[in-house]
Protein backbone atom coordinates (compact mmCIF):
# COMPACT_ATOMS: atom_id res chain seq x y z
CA UNK A 1 0.00 0.00 0.00
CA UNK A 2 1.13 3.61 -0.72
CA UNK A 3 0.72 6.23 1.92
CA UNK A 4 2.20 9.62 2.66
CA UNK A 5 4.28 9.83 6.03
CA UNK A 6 5.41 13.71 6.66
CA UNK A 7 5.32 14.03 3.16
CA UNK A 8 7.31 11.80 1.68
CA UNK A 9 4.89 8.61 -0.44
CA UNK A 10 5.99 5.51 1.29
CA UNK A 11 5.13 1.68 0.32
CA UNK A 12 4.52 0.08 3.27
CA UNK A 13 2.85 -3.46 4.58
CA UNK A 14 1.59 -2.73 7.74
CA UNK A 15 -1.82 -1.97 7.38
CA UNK A 16 -2.90 -0.06 10.65
CA UNK A 17 -1.18 3.41 11.98
CA UNK A 18 0.93 1.05 15.17
CA UNK A 19 1.89 -1.43 12.34
CA UNK A 20 3.41 1.27 10.24
CA UNK A 21 4.90 2.87 13.24
CA UNK A 22 6.76 -0.33 13.96
CA UNK A 23 7.59 -1.07 10.40
CA UNK A 24 9.11 2.30 10.18
CA UNK A 25 11.34 2.37 13.53
CA UNK A 26 8.93 4.47 15.65
CA UNK A 27 7.45 1.82 17.74
CA UNK A 28 9.08 2.89 21.10
CA UNK A 29 9.07 6.69 20.28
CA UNK A 30 7.11 8.86 22.44
CA UNK A 31 5.48 10.42 19.15
CA UNK A 32 2.20 12.33 18.52
CA UNK A 33 0.51 11.23 15.09
CA UNK A 34 -2.11 12.79 12.53
CA UNK A 35 -4.10 10.98 10.01
CA UNK A 36 -5.36 12.86 7.07
CA UNK A 37 -5.18 16.18 8.80
CA UNK A 38 -6.74 14.77 12.23
CA UNK A 39 -5.59 14.31 15.69
CA UNK A 40 -4.83 10.36 16.51
CA UNK A 41 -4.69 9.42 19.87
CA UNK A 42 -1.63 6.52 20.84
CA UNK A 43 -5.25 4.42 22.47
CA UNK A 44 -6.59 3.97 18.77
CA UNK A 45 -3.47 3.63 16.44
CA UNK A 46 -3.68 -0.71 16.87
CA UNK A 47 -6.99 -0.31 15.48
CA UNK A 48 -6.97 2.84 12.80
CA UNK A 49 -7.00 0.99 9.56
CA UNK A 50 -5.22 3.01 6.90
CA UNK A 51 -6.02 3.18 2.94
CA UNK A 52 -4.03 3.52 0.18
CA UNK A 53 -3.22 7.01 -0.14
CA UNK A 54 -3.76 8.14 3.57
CA UNK A 55 -1.45 10.93 4.33
CA UNK A 56 0.07 9.78 8.06
CA UNK A 57 2.05 12.98 10.21
CA UNK A 58 4.24 11.62 13.02
CA UNK A 59 5.37 14.69 15.41
CA UNK A 60 7.90 14.10 18.10
CA UNK A 61 8.30 16.71 20.97
CA UNK A 62 11.48 18.45 20.81
CA UNK A 63 13.50 19.86 23.87
CA UNK A 64 15.20 23.07 24.25
CA UNK A 65 14.64 26.65 25.05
Amino acid sequence: MRIEVNGIARDVTATTVAGVLEELGWNDARVATALNGDFLPSSARAAQALRDGDRLEVLAPMQGG
